[in-house]
């Protein structure tokens, strides 16, 4: 669920690289230039700009936030008390829309397999027949903690502030009067994402939560769209609690929904294991980022996303580089020897 790989153009993979990689993207990774010294007025705007237009995950989301919210969500007088049929309704148009990106991805890369290997970080194919995974296959594997589990607590947590909404528990946004507001929140929206996800994936990648729970997610050292929410039960509500932010960020029924979709939606597009999707070899909608997949593959770097610099701050960021691969072996090193 992160900000794309903007840097990201093709490059040989050379040395080293080549071994570990089907594909490698234009290294270092960059990260967003909020908080370069003296400010880059330019590359901010550049960034903020880059990451939404002309066509990006987080625009299609918001685009299907709208039509979920406008055609498909009960109004909030219906939500003022828990009824299996609002509920419902919400459940089953969360599970098609995650049917939707994430089987749909599924199909076009690994099923129609229409732009073959081309951009994609890891060419090993997907485990089939192993005892790791639920029921013997990663995909089907992914699939049912994805959907059994992923979904119902998404679903859970929506219904929970829209029914806090409509009781006055959780501020609103006078709509339309503060329709600038509402804007504001979601281009912010990004940065708050980046921020609680690298806050709880530090905690959970503690060694008891990591063996009791995280674990999980971790089985996918090469990662699909089916991977992205593919998380113990305990993960979904630690990972979906970002969603309570609004018992005191004002909301709108609109902005509830793209949020809970901006991160399970793009769980699934920021874990396709491919750069993007290609027409006529150019990349046209940049998705899964390398910086992600350096986590998936050597676990204890990268816990955060591009939109904030905590990995930089705190010390576990790699950019990729076979300098920052070093420093990161180095760093477990001298872990497990301290």
């Amino acid at each position: 669920m992160r900000q794309p790989d903007q840097s990201a153009t093709p490059s040989e993979n050379r040395g080293k690289a080549k071994s570990t990689w089907h594909y490698m993207p234009t290294v270092p990774v960059a990260v967003s230039p909020y908080f370069r010294w003296p400010p880059d007025f330019h590359g901010v705007l550049k960034w903020m700009v880059g990451g939404w237009f002309p066509v990006s995950e987080r625009l299609i989301i918001l685009l299907l936030a709208v039509i979920a919210s406008v055609l498909f969500e009960p109004v909030l007088t219906e939500t003022t008390s828990f009824s299996p049929g609002w509920v419902f309704h919400l459940l089953a148009r969360n599970l098609f829309l995650m049917c939707l990106v994430a089987g749909g991805l599924h199909w076009y890369f690994y099923i129609a397999r229409i732009q073959g290997d081309e951009r994609r970080y890891d060419a090993r194919p997907f485990a089939t027949s192993s005892k790791v995974f639920t029921f013997g296959s990663q995909v089907r594997d992914n699939m049912f903690w994805t959907l059994a589990s992923g979904v119902v607590v998404w679903t859970a947590y929506e219904a929970l502030m829209l029914w806090a909404l409509a009781n006055g528990y959780a501020p609103a946004l006078s709509m339309p009067e503060q329709w600038l507001w509402l804007v504001l929140l979601i281009f912010l929206l990004p940065m708050w994402e980046t921020t609680h996800f690298f806050l709880i994936h530090r905690l959970i990648h503690t060694t008891e939560l990591y063996k009791r729970i995280h674990a999980l997610h971790h089985r996918n050292t090469n990662v699909g769209p089916w991977s992205g929410l593919s998380m113990h039960p305990l993960e979904h509500v630690i990972y979906l609690s970002t969603i309570l932010i609004h018992f005191v960020v004002p909301s709108t029924p609109l902005l509830i929904a793209f949020h809970l979709m901006y991160f399970t939606l793009s769980a699934a597009t920021t874990h396709t294991g491919y750069q993007g999707i290609l027409v006529r070899g150019k990349l046209v909608l940049p998705l899964g980022t390398f910086h992600h997949q350096l986590h998936h593959r050597f676990f204890t770097c990268n816990y955060g996303g591009l939109e904030m610099p905590w990995d930089q701050w705190t010390g576990s960021f790699h950019d990729g580089t076979p300098e920052s691969h070093k420093a990161f072996l180095a760093r477990r090193r001298d872990k497990l020897n301290g």
